[in-house]
């Protein structure tokens, strides 16, 4: 069986990660990525910092596939929220993923990936499940700052919105919202990745906390959130599947 591959748009986002794997895990220099390749809590990984933004992205998920033979990927970080349900601290598995800024009319339809003959890209539901059982076990284990109405953080399946813009307007987010009533999040990378893995074969799923409400606040929620909070959330929900073995048999 392959490696599982492990990616994150920043290094916060996947530093308590590369600080657990085995002292013999090995480094690969491809394409001004640094791939750390070996073992993480009794599991074959290889974990990359991806870079923000969907051909950074697309790069990463492809030479990881290629170069290093991972049969799965899994794409974590932050994310801004976007649907009213989804607050600050909530965790969100995407059952789907799509870029809201791909729009090649009147050649194609809105939002469909050119030649692909889709929209969106579904994430393997037997990672997404593990994924989001461990989320639930770990938010209810309590510890973590309740969101912005008091509430404990709650975990969402569902879409996933990518696209190559930070949102922190209110406006724009307001006109998402009316573009894509059932997306949860927005984020930079996860639709890019998703596309690839889809065009590869290879089984995906993507975890991403809430760190902002995509809002004219979201810079500084975003830096806050990335700087406390967002490898506790990376390592506290991989940690038990990875120490399992519930990753290695997806």
């Amino acid at each position: 069986m392959g490696r599982l591959a492990i990616l994150g748009a920043l290094h916060e986002e996947i530093a308590d990660l590369l600080a657990a794997m085995d002292p013999g895990a090995a480094i690969h220099r491809i394409a001004m990525r640094d791939f750390h390749v070996g073992t993480l809590w009794g599991t074959p990984c290889v974990i990359a910092l991806s870079r923000i933004g969907k051909v950074a992205a697309a790069a990463t998920a492809s030479i990881v596939i290629q170069e290093f033979k991972a049969s799965r990927v899994v794409f974590t970080g932050l994310a801004g929220g976007l649907h009213e349900d989804v607050e600050v601290g909530d965790v969100v598995v995407a059952s789907a993923l799509m870029q809201h800024d791909m729009d090649a009319r009147p050649l194609f339809g809105q939002y469909e990936i050119p030649l692909l003959g889709r929209e969106r890209f579904d994430a393997d539901p037997v990672l997404s499940e593990r994924l989001l059982e461990s989320a639930g076990q770990f938010v209810r284990q309590g510890g973590l700052p309740a969101g912005p109405g008091g509430q404990p953080p709650r975990v969402h399946h569902g879409l996933i919105a990518t696209g190559d813009v930070f949102v922190n307007s209110n406006d724009y987010a307001h006109q998402l919202r009316q573009r894509l009533p059932d997306a949860l999040c927005l984020e930079m990378e996860g639709g890019a990745m998703a596309q690839v893995c889809y065009e590869f074969g290879v089984p995906f799923a993507v975890l991403r906390v809430i760190s902002d409400q995509a809002d004219h606040a979201a810079k500084a929620d975003f830096t806050d959130f990335l700087v406390n909070l967002a490898r506790v959330y990376t390592a506290g929900i991989l940690a038990p599947l990875l120490k399992s073995g519930a990753l290695r048999e997806a």
